[in-house]
C-alpha cells in the first residue's frame, strides 16, 4: 500500500469512529439525537426478500463533485464503509422527469419542473406497487402538499405527481421532521417503516441551494439514526443514496450508494448503472414487478452484494 493510500484509509477509520457509522456500541449520540450503531457493511448473507428500501436523494452535483471532494468527508466515509456504484448516470435533465423516471420506469412525457397541476401522470408506480410506502419531506409545510413552498420543492417529491395514488397521498406523503421527532423518527422507534421510503432534504440540505458540505452535514445526523433502528438492525433493510443530475458534463454521472448489512466494506461497481438500475434493484428486492425501462436495465443487487 502506498504512503498515500494509507493515509486515506487512515482518515477514512478514522471518520468513521467519530460518525458512529463503525463504533461497536449502540448508544445517543453527544449531540442526544445521532444513535450510533455497529458497523453497517459486514459482507452478510443478502436477503432473497428485503423488508425495507430507502432511498435519500440529493440534489444536481456530479459524482466528482461529491466522491473524493473535501467538503463531504461523511459521505466519503459511508462509501468507503459500504458499497460505490462508479458508473451510475442519471437519465436526463432537470431534475423532475429523474424523479419520475426513478418511480415509474420512465419519464412520462414530462420535461420540466412543472407541479403536478401541469405534470401530473397516470402511470403505475413503485409506490403504489409496495403498497406499503411513505414518502417524507423535509420542510413540508403539510402533509400532501401539492405546491412548493419555502424550502420544500415539490419537483422533488415524486409521489405528488402520480394521480392513482393521490387518495393516499395526506397520510403517506408527509413532513420528514427531526431525527429526534416527527414522521420518520417515530415509524423508526415503532419499528413502522413501510417497506418502500422516499426520504427528500429540504432545498438547502439537499445540496440544490447550499453547499456540498450543508448535504454532507445533514446526512451525518440522519444515516445513524436510520442505522441504529430495529428495521436496520435486523438485516433485511437497505439504503441507497443519489443524487438526481448532474449540472452538466460527465454524461450526467451522479455518486450513488448503497448500504445494507449485506454489502462488503468498500465494494465498488464499474458496470454502467443508471436509476432504471436503481428502480430494477428495489424492485427485486421487495420482490415486486418491474415497471418500464426497469425491466432492461442492469441490477446492482450482484455487482453490489444485495
Amino acid at each position: 500500500m502506498s504512503s498515500r493510500s494509507l493515509l486515506i484509509a487512515v482518515a477514512v477509520v478514522a471518520m468513521l469512529a467519530t460518525t458512529g457509522v463503525a463504533d461497536a456500541r449502540q448508544e445517543t449520540g453527544g449531540d442526544g439525537v445521532a444513535p450510533r450503531a455497529t458497523r453497517p457493511c459486514r459482507g452478510a448473507k443478502a436477503p432473497a426478500r428485503y423488508h425495507h428500501v430507502v432511498w435519500i436523494w440529493f440534489e444536481n452535483h456530479g459524482r466528482d463533485a461529491v466522491i473524493g471532494a473535501k467538503d463531504a468527508p461523511y459521505i466519503n466515509a459511508i462509501a468507503g464503509a459500504c458499497g460505490l456504484a462508479n458508473r451510475y448516470a442519471a437519465i436526463t435533465h432537470p431534475s423532475l422527469p429523474n424523479y419520475i423516471a426513478a418511480t415509474s420506469g420512465g419519464t412520462q412525457g414530462i420535461t420540466d419542473d412543472d407541479p403536478p397541476a401541469a405534470n401530473a401522470t397516470r402511470a403505475v408506480s413503485i409506490f403504489e406497487v409496495a403498497r406499503s410506502w411513505r414518502s417524507y419531506q423535509e420542510a413540508l409545510p403539510r402533509p400532501c402538499a401539492l405546491k412548493s413552498s419555502g424550502r420544500y420543492a415539490v419537483r422533488h417529491d415524486p409521489a405528488a405527481y402520480y394521480l392513482r395514488i393521490r387518495s393516499q397521498l395526506c397520510a403517506r406523503d408527509v413532513p420528514l421532521g427531526t431525527p429526534a421527532a416527527g414522521a420518520l423518527a417515530s415509524d423508526l422507534r415503532r419499528n413502522r417503516l413501510p417497506r418502500f421510503s422516499f426520504i427528500t432534504p429540504d432545498l438547502c440540505n439537499d445540496m440544490h441551494d447550499c453547499s456540498v458540505a450543508t448535504g454532507d452535514a445533514w446526512l451525518r445526523h440522519w444515516l445513524p439514526v436510520l442505522l441504529a433502528s430495529r428495521a436496520y438492525r435486523a438485516g433485511k433493510t437497505a439504503i441507497f443514496i443519489t443524487w438526481d443530475e448532474s449540472e452538466g458534463g460527465g454524461g450526467n454521472r451522479v455518486a450513488t450508494i448503497a448500504v445494507a448489512p449485506s454489502v462488503r466494506r468498500g465494494s465498488a461497481s464499474n458496470v454502467a448503472f443508471t436509476h432504471y438500475s436503481l428502480l430494477r434493484t428495489t424492485e427485486s428486492m421487495l420482490r415486486l414487478r418491474l415497471l418500464g425501462a426497469a425491466a432492461h436495465a442492469s441490477s446492482m443487487r450482484g455487482p453490489l452484494h444485495l
